[in-house]
């Protein structure tokens, strides 16, 4: 199949097309209304409920990064029952779509970034690679590419389907009412201020974390792996996603279990310290490491540079090419 590359910079107008997901929209945007009633209620929680609200970021980070991104969507290592079943637990507190439709898109995304079957395209800016795209309906690209892909060994796993077939009922109540039961039956917390505060502010905090890894850890960073690549190396993206900032080698060697060259001693990666746990006491297995494919690659740069050869261009960022236009109507 053959996907096309937008012109970076030009924004399509969906709107105009009657292409607006009018379902998501209105859900997004009830998503942050709700977050914001619970930025005053702050005020009226005990320490025990912001200190709840806090910890469930680590904790439903762990089921977007080691969970639906590492093991579901890229398959980077192999998981027992019991690890499974954590992640898809804690992956529903997250509340990011089932982990079925998160890894269907993840691995469109891989296979075709920054084309027309990309689902969050980054040379469209940043607003639509953080959130914009959940604002319009997929391309027909994005649909063709879904529907070609392999999904079979998602089919296989029981964890996946049980979430798919409560969907979206189980990730709501996740999400949404179990924080808020947790802190109201263990330390007498207000129901309904722990159900905006560690329910939904913290749950829109996340999704902005994770929506980070799409949109700045796309457009912002250095590129010491891949060159031609839009992903970048941006620290503080890996700071808010838990270790999902490390973009730039996550895109040239998807199939590595760490997402990053290095372990956590060099780059802020806690995902890839708890998968390394959960394998020393024999929880996860088969882990996958794209370090010697560098070793090779870097060898062969090392000797291109050696003999004058010049390396490739980047291809240029949505906003050098509006600045380029820019200047060009300048002129004329």
């Amino acid at each position: 199949m053959k996907m096309v590359r937008d012109i970076p910079g030009v924004v399509r107008h969906h709107w105009k097309e009657g292409t607006i997901n009018w379902p998501m929209g209105i859900y997004i945007t009830l998503v942050h209304v709700a977050a914001a009633a619970g930025i005053p209620k702050m005020w009226d929680c005990s320490a025990e409920t912001l200190l709840w609200a806090f910890v469930l970021w680590p904790i439903t980070g762990v089921g977007i990064t080691v969970g639906v991104h590492r093991l579901w969507s890229h398959r980077s290592y192999e998981a027992s029952f019991a690890a499974r079943l954590f992640l898809m637990l804690v992956n529903s507190i997250a509340n990011q779509g089932s982990i079925w439709h998160w890894a269907r898109d993840h691995r469109v995304h891989h296979k075709f970034s920054e084309t027309t079957a990309d689902p969050h395209d980054a040379t469209r800016g940043f607003f639509f690679a953080h959130m914009g795209w959940l604002f319009v309906k997929k391309h027909p690209d994005i649909v063709k590419a879904g529907r070609d892909l392999d999904f079979s060994d998602l089919l296989d796993d029981a964890t996946v389907m049980f979430q798919k077939k409560c969907d979206p009922w189980f990730a709501l109540y996740m999400c949404y009412v179990m924080p808020a039961q947790v802190a109201q039956h263990f330390w007498g917390e207000n129901f309904w201020n722990a159900f905006f505060v560690a329910g939904a502010l913290r749950y829109c905090v996340v999704l902005h974390f994770t929506w980070l890894v799409n949109s700045a850890a796309h457009l912002m960073g250095d590129h010491p792996y891949d060159l031609l690549s839009y992903p970048a190396e941006n620290p503080v993206v890996s700071f808010c996603a838990i270790g999902e900032g490390w973009h730039n080698w996550h895109h040239k060697y998807p199939f590595d279990y760490a997402a990053s060259e290095f372990g956590i001693s060099s780059q802020f990666n806690p995902s890839k310290l708890l998968i390394d746990l959960m394998a020393s006491v024999g929880l996860v297995w088969g882990r996958k490491r794209g370090t010697a494919a560098w070793a090779m690659g870097r060898t062969r740069r090392d000797r291109d540079i050696a003999a004058g050869k010049p390396l490739p261009k980047a291809p240029p960022r949505p906003w050098e090419v509006r600045e380029a236009s820019a200047d060009a109507k300048k002129v004329e």
